[in-house]
């Protein structure tokens, strides 16, 4: 019943005129597969709208160009940069709504131009969980939400997108590099490359889902500690590229990769959730 409920729901907002907001991550892709499938029902196309950003990895938008065009839908990159807002810049607890406002503002400017009514986004249950301050930037801007409107889970997104022969179902989650900082943190962009070049060299060694987080001249590494004796065997050039990037003390985290780890010491109030 949710299945069909999420693809009703869908079909209603595409024949009223939408543009999917389109990272190229599993959840979004999922959102414009069936976008894309009712469209055609209608003869119509959708926009699938990805945010080329100085805070997002590089590798977002190659990825959305091929999954795009395998589904057949309008792509277009949209260039927003984040470095002209000062406030972004200083990394606040709340800089993910900040983001998201400017990011989304824009694209409802796009979706106004083109005469399309409603934005769908990816965004699912298991994200009104954890510290997203961005979700309140979405409704503020009334940006559709169809998976976590359903109760999708991440998993639940994963195994449907898997069903619909999506290529990227089992793609790990590429957030916003800033989060790789701890809040209060001036960003900076040639730190932001700097921590990248190092997770694409880790990556490249076969450890899929990990995140380089950085402390000053401290690179903190999380991935699966199932993967901890693997990386070990790894350890001298992983820490001869890390040092050649200028990060002085190489660590692995022993609690092992968790998502929004730089989340953990906020207080309630900043979490929202008092």
């Amino acid at each position: 019943m949710k299945k069909e409920n999420l693809r009703r729901r869908i079909a209603k907002k595409v024949e009223e005129g939408a543009c999917v907001a389109f990272s190229g991550g599993v959840d979004s892709s999922l959102i414009l597969k069936i976008a894309v499938e009712e469209a055609e029902k209608i003869g119509k196309k959708v926009h699938a709208v990805t945010f080329e950003t100085k805070l997002h990895p590089v590798s977002d938008v190659t990825i959305s160009e091929r999954v795009a065009k395998e589904m057949g839908a309008v792509h277009t990159v949209m260039e927003v940069d984040e470095f002209q807002d000062d406030e972004i810049m200083k990394n606040p607890v709340n800089r993910c709504y900040l983001c998201k406002r400017l990011l989304f503002t824009t694209l409802r400017e796009f979706a106004e131009k083109e005469g399309l009514k409603h934005i769908l986004d990816g965004t699912n249950a298991d994200d009104h969980g954890t510290y997203r301050p961005g979700i309140k930037a979405l409704e503020e801007l009334s940006i559709s939400s169809p998976l976590a409107e359903y109760g999708f889970t991440k998993e639940e997104v994963r195994k449907l997108a898997s069903e619909l022969g999506i290529s990227v179902s089992r793609r790990p989650s590429a957030p916003c590099l800033a989060t790789r900082l701890p809040y209060g943190t001036q960003i900076d962009f040639t730190l932001l490359k700097r921590i990248e070049e190092g997770e694409e060299f880790i990556k490249s060694l076969g450890f899929e889902v990990m995140r380089l987080r950085v402390h000053s001249d401290i690179a903190r590494i999380e991935l699966p500690a199932h993967e901890f004796r693997d990386f070990i065997s790894k350890r001298d050039e992983i820490s001869d590229k890390l040092k050649s990037l200028g990060f002085h003390y190489i660590t692995l985290d022993m609690e092992g990769f968790r998502s929004g780890s730089m989340d953990l010491h906020l207080n309630k109030k900043e979490s929202g959730k008092e």
